[in-house]
Formats: structure tokens, sequence, C-alpha cells
């Protein structure tokens, strides 16, 4: 017979489950058919952000080109493939998820999230751009770790 704390935690992943289940669109080839753009998957949306698929190469190159805003192109700051910050505080980037990236990005471009180098170096990142930095930093090894535990 499971107990309380074990009942409690199997409730909450069923309930997650369900959400994430519940929050996932399927898009059956008809539906595709149906819109405009969306058989090829370059104009359908891949993330939880509402942006277009994004694309690993591209992104790749955008990383390394120099922003107009500050100058600095993104692994300037952050490093090689995202995971060599040149200042601690700024984040590893490599390996996150690709949807919280496009999402903090889009915060950043809409001035909801402010950084002194962040929110104008985002503020000319069109959609595309966004998805495909996404895709990129999302895709490059993680080298981050889990300190639960750590003393």
């Amino acid at each position: 017979m499971p107990n309380a704390k074990h009942a409690q935690r199997l409730a909450i992943a069923l309930f997650a489950a369900l959400a994430l289940v519940a929050c996932s669109k399927v898009e059956t080839p008809e539906a595709a058919a149906e819109s405009p753009g969306h058989a090829s998957g370059e104009h359908g949306s891949s993330s939880s952000a509402g942006l277009p698929k994004g694309h690993i190469a591209k992104g790749e190159e955008l990383a390394k080109a120099k922003g107009k805003a500050t100058g600095q192109s993104c692994v300037d700051c952050h490093g090689a493939e995202g995971n060599a910050p040149i200042d601690d505080a700024y984040p590893k980037l490599g390996g996150q998820y690709a949807d919280y990236l496009a999402h903090a990005l889009q915060a950043y471009r809409a001035g909801d999230r402010q950084h002194a180098l962040m929110t104008p170096q985002a503020a000319s990142l069109s959609d595309q751009d966004i998805s495909d930095l996404s895709a990129y930093f999302g895709s490059r090894p993680l080298q981050l770790r889990d300190l639960h535990g750590v003393h």
C-alpha cells in the first residue's frame, strides 16, 4: 500500500502527464494541407513559444554574428556552444530547452525581461532568428549539473 507521500507524488505526475497531453497539438497531414506553408514545416510552430521551426545551422551562424546594438555576438559572452560564459553571472545556454531559450529571448525583445546587453541585442531579432538561435543552443552539449545533494 503506497504511503501518503508516494500517492501525492503519483497524483502530481499523473496531473502533469494529463496536462501535457491536453496541451499537445498533433498535426495530421489533413490539417497541414489546410494550413498554407505548414506541409513543409517551415512555417509551422514547433515550440510553446509559437515560433516557426528553428534551423540549427542558421542558429549557429547567428550565434557567431556581431549584433548591431552591442557589437557583440552570443558566443562573445556565452562562449563557444554557449557553455563558456565570460562571467559567472552569464548563463550557460548549451543544452538548455529550446523553448526556454525562445521564451527568454522573446521576453528580452519585448522589454519584459531587462538586461543591459540582452534587451537591446534581442530587440531586432525576428521570430525566425529566435527560433534558429534556440534550436542551435538547445542542440549543443549540456554542461549544466544538478547540485541537489551537493554540500
